[in-house]
């Protein structure tokens, strides 16, 4: 029985030990009562329990081997994937970052730029782009005169280059209608003649200027356009793009050549609330960059300035608070292309009911102009003539008026010097100059400045700078524009050295290889192919000086003359010579001008006369015959004295008469 019992309790052991192995996580059978069987359980069980740990480590182990390998595995062939990704996103950016080299070009074709004027100087704006065979002209602008310019009004680009490629001259193309971007049309045209090709308002206004330069016929010249439509003009297809600036409908310039396209920004700032709702074209901007392009010319004038340009929006507010306040007569003064400046005021003056009188010829021009193409909406009834103007309560008219520059012959500074037939700046007037002094001009903008105090009128300028925005890009916008068009090669231009350097840090902040970029001055010749820019040569370049009094040009040698006269004065001497004592007959006559005081004539005529003396007593014998040689040398002495005695050297005349 006790033998059955345990060979039954070894058989059940047996079998469990089978079936614990077959399922490890069953309950185990034990019987009670038996202490060998629990003994040799025991002893069973702990094998068996070695026997699992054993087994399940092992299990464990290589499981987590299993595991490890194949996270490993996933881990690794995910790192790849991931790896691949950013690899091929980083070719995506570089491509988008080089999308000039995908562009279709001609490995042999080659495009010179040639900037007349507008580098190296503010204003003047001129620029020749030609291949081999054909040449475009893109704008013909004036700039303003030095101080010691006497008598000069403006100055335009000197046009001798353009006789030299006359013949392939396709055309002028241009991208806005400020004066320095236009204003030298007239004098061109007096030269040379040809086809013109922009927006309606630059033609507008050119063909205002060739109304009153007798050029009238040359209108049969004008090409108008129409933005995001390119046209061809000789081996040239350009198209206009909508870009936003201090004047109307100003445009930026696509030129698709065989070597690439050329993006010339114009003038340009990025507004985004532009007061006649279209902000610059940034889409068709981006296409071009997409398409590749070769060379970028950007515009350089405010590049000095960190942020971005306010929106010409920004100055409505001034208006209407400066507006709201007044009690008395509100007189406006801004650069008369500025139409929307121009437009804003008026509104605020209608806003609050006042009559409308536009003073200055170019002012009044430029809006009737703007008006009859319908750039702007202003009803007739709202205008008065400045004869009008005494017939209103102060507190009911508006002037808009020239002469934010300090113009002598601008209307603001005959009002302000008492020198105006209808208008005089009073007491209660409130004078809003809404304009910043171009640089040159700031002593001219003193002066009239201390003219208008002086009349006892408040005077709003700098020191109220919501009145005024800049039609200029500031850095920020510079940079869009260069991460827009994305170039291989870039050209800074508009403005002086200073401006163009800082642009071309800029650039290379943005991308732009430092060996692509060149600083132009005037005159300089660039040649640009698909993998070269370079300077070939220097073209003849300088100033031609206007008197706009008589439309008329000054020589040069006059207005040299006009400063040396200016900084030394004239010493005209004559002189009656005794050819066979050798002596002075009588004393000689002086004459001078900002030379010597009045009260120091008689001591300074003394000087001279005791200077001749000594002169003819010691002058070579053969001068006797020769009144010509005798006069030089007589110049030349006199120069000597005369910078021995003032540090300067005057003009002199001397006359000399024998006997």
């Amino acid at each position: 029985m006790e033998e059955k019992e345990t060979q039954n309790t070894q058989n059940i052991s047996s079998q469990e030990i089978t079936e614990t192995q077959k399922e490890p996580n069953k309950r185990r059978f034990r019987p009670r009562n038996n202490q060998q069987g629990e003994e040799k359980q025991s002893q069973n069980g702990q094998h068996r329990h070695n026997q699992r740990f054993s087994k399940k480590s092992q299990n464990t182990a290589q499981g987590d081997q299993k595991f490890r390998n194949k996270n490993m595995g996933s881990k690794e062939s995910s790192h790849i994937d991931l790896k691949k990704a950013v690899e091929a996103n980083a070719r995506v950016h570089q491509n988008s970052l080089t999308t000039y080299s995908k562009a279709h070009f001609n490995p042999n074709a080659r495009v010179r730029i040639t900037p007349i004027g507008g580098l190296g100087e503010i204003g003047g704006n001129m620029t020749i782009i030609e291949t081999q065979n054909s040449a475009i002209i893109i704008d013909a602008g004036m700039s303003f005169p030095d101080s010691d310019m006497h008598g000069v009004d403006i100055l335009v680009p000197d046009f001798s280059y353009l006789e030299v490629i006359k013949d392939k001259i396709a055309g002028i193309v241009i991208t806005h209608a400020h004066e320095d971007h236009i204003g030298a049309m007239p004098y061109l045209f007096k030269k040379y003649q040809f086809p013109i090709y922009g927006t309606a308002l630059p033609l507008g206004l050119i063909g205002s200027k060739f109304d009153e330069h007798g050029l009238k016929k040359f209108r049969s010249l004008f090409r108008p356009v129409e933005k995001r439509k390119p046209i061809r003009i000789g081996e040239f297809e350009i198209e206009w793009i909508h870009i936003t600036h201090s004047i109307v409908d100003s445009s930026a310039l696509a030129i698709k050549t065989e070597a690439g396209v050329i993006f010339h920004t114009g003038d340009f700032k990025i507004d985004h609330t532009p007061i006649d709702g279209y902000p610059t074209d940034l889409n068709r901007i981006a296409y071009y960059g997409e398409q590749g392009v070769l060379l970028l010319l950007s515009d350089s004038t405010n590049s000095h300035k960190s942020g971005y340009t306010p929106s010409e929006a920004s100055v409505g507010p001034a208006f209407d608070m400066l507006f709201s306040r007044a009690k008395g007569r509100v007189i406006m003064s801004t650069f008369s292309s500025n139409i929307h400046r121009v437009y804003q005021a008026i509104q605020h003056g209608l806003k609050y009911g006042r009559k409308v009188s536009v003073i200055g010829r170019s002012m009044e021009k430029n809006l009737e102009i703007a008006r009859v193409l319908g750039y702007i909406d202003l009803p007739q009834n709202i205008f008065i003539e400045a004869h009008e103007v005494a017939k209103y309560a102060d507190e009911e008219v508006l002037i808009v008026t020239t002469g934010s520059q300090g113009e002598t012959m601008s209307a603001l500074y005959r009002m302000a010097t008492d020198e105006h037939r209808h208008i005089k700046i009073k007491p209660s007037d409130i004078v809003i100059l809404s304009a910043k002094a171009i640089p040159g001009n700031e002593g001219s903008v003193s002066n009239i400045l201390n003219f208008i105090n002086k009349a006892g009128a408040k005077v709003y300028y700098q020191d109220f700078s919501e009145i005024h925005t800049s039609g200029h890009a500031a850095q920020e916008e510079q940079k869009l524009m260069l991460r827009l068009v994305k170039p291989k090669f870039f050209l800074p231009v508009h403005g002086e050295y200073n401006h163009i350097l800082k642009h071309k840090e800029t650039a290379i902040s943005c991308g732009v290889d430092e060996k692509n970029i060149y600083l132009m001055e005037d005159g300089d010749q660039v040649e640009v192919a698909h993998n070269y820019l370079r300077k070939v040569r220097s073209v003849k370049t300088g100033k031609t000086y206007i008197d706009n009094q008589v439309n008329a040009t000054i020589a040069n040698e006059v207005v040299l003359d006009r400063q040396n006269l200016a900084e030394n004065g004239i010493v005209s001497v004559m002189v009656q010579i005794d050819k066979a004592k050798n002596a002075l007959i009588g004393k000689p006559r002086v004459q001078t001008m900002g030379i010597i005081a009045n009260k120091d004539i008689i001591s300074f005529n003394k000087e001279i006369e005791e200077f001749f003396i000594l002169f003819v007593k010691n002058c070579k014998k053969e001068l006797y015959n020769n009144q010509k040689a005798m006069e030089n040398e007589v110049r030349n002495a006199l120069r000597k004295l005369m910078f021995k005695k003032t540090k300067r050297y005057p003009i002199i005349f001397p006359n000399i008469i024998f006997n």
